[in-house]
């Protein structure tokens, strides 16, 4: 389970974030919310350059969350 104590240092502030130590760059992420995700510049770690605005982003949030195999993205309300 994601951490916000973990958060990838590029995470943009708001409630969404990648765990950096979970996050393995597996892509599948990036798939369902490309307008949200990023990679870092080594490529080694995924993170929300951007929070999710209005109904549709938001829904790609919740998807690129719930297909994430190491759990490694959140939202934690803050």
């Amino acid at each position: 389970m994601a951490d916000k104590n973990n958060k990838v240092p590029e995470n943009v502030p708001g409630p969404w974030y990648v765990d950096n130590e979970l996050c393995t760059p597996c892509r599948v992420c990036l798939d369902e919310a490309p307008e949200l995700l990023k990679y870092n510049a080594d490529e080694s770690k995924v993170y929300f350059h951007k929070q999710p605005e209005g109904d549709a982003e938001l829904a790609h949030a919740q998807s690129a969350r719930d297909v994430c195999p190491q759990a490694a993205i959140a939202e934690d309300g803050e």
